[in-house]
């Protein structure tokens, strides 16, 4: 079953291997692959719908972290860019928040989909988490919020643009800053990056964008938004294992509630 309409399958055949090769090809080479108009226009502005009347569900917080999603190493001073803190503050609601019969759950358990990014991602299989909070996240930044700058600790994230904001909200990055795998941690590139001496790389997303990133070693954020429309940005989270679920931690930091 395909998923039209949801999905412009004509410009994006998900199915096609030498489509899904030339994807592969591209994340490979970027380190991210964009697919602007990903989700139809008709499909983007019942989500939008969706997305704003569910917003008020939706858990605010702050944290303040550093570049490395680490606690802090003594053995560094607390300036130190491994210890120094940024900061982030959004909204999120959670898989179990959204409709059930929500596109966004169409295409988060789609064959197809989980199909696709398998062979673009060169994992074998691809299993939702199996908390019923952490799958599917539909994040809101308004006036002032942002994603401060980090490497993810995940090796790839999928995300859905689903509403831009007036100004800002922009999504920045610096390309292979870090070698996590080898623990070469970069610290005086990181450092350059963090104080904007190093430019960072721009990605404006249009609403029905779909981007997969590989963000372990590639420092990022998103800036501040400005104006009076909420950036809304949908997260699909897989594991490479079954049977995982998002440390409680994590989600009471995240969530603020285990389930």
């Amino acid at each position: 079953m395909g998923l039209e309409p949801l999905v412009d399958e004509e410009r994006y055949p998900l199915a096609s291997l030498s489509f899904r090769k030339r994807c592969r090809s591209r994340l490979q080479l970027d380190g991210m692959l964009v697919m602007p108009n990903f989700i139809t226009s008709n499909a983007i502005l019942l989500l939008q719908r969706e997305g704003e009347s569910r917003q008020h569900l939706a858990y605010y917080a702050i944290n303040n972290h550093n570049v490395y999603l680490a606690p802090v190493d003594p053995d560094f001073p607390l300036h130190h860019v491994r210890n120094r803190e940024v900061r982030s503050s959004k909204g999120c609601i959670t898989t179990d928040q959204i409709p059930h019969d929500s596109s966004l759950h169409q295409l988060y358990t789609s064959p197809d989909f989980r199909s696709f990014l398998c062979t673009i991602l060169g994992e074998d299989s691809l299993y939702e988490y199996a908390d019923p909070l952490s799958s599917i996240n539909l994040h809101y930044a308004s006036e002032g919020q942002e994603l401060g700058w980090h490497y993810d600790n995940s090796s790839f994230a999928i995300t859905l643009m689903i509403q831009s904001p007036e100004g800002g909200g922009v999504f920045e990055y610096v390309k292979n800053v870090r070698d996590a795998r080898r623990d070469e941690m970069n610290y005086e590139r990181s450092q350059r990056v963090i104080d904007g001496i190093e430019p960072a790389q721009a990605l404006s997303m249009q609403p029905g964008t779909l981007v997969v990133f590989r963000g372990r070693n590639s420092m990022h954020r998103v800036t501040p938004v400005r104006g009076n429309s909420t950036r809304m940005l949908v997260v699909f989270a897989y594991n490479t294992e079954p049977d995982i679920s998002l440390s409680e931690t994590a989600r009471m930091t995240f969530y603020g509630r285990l389930g």
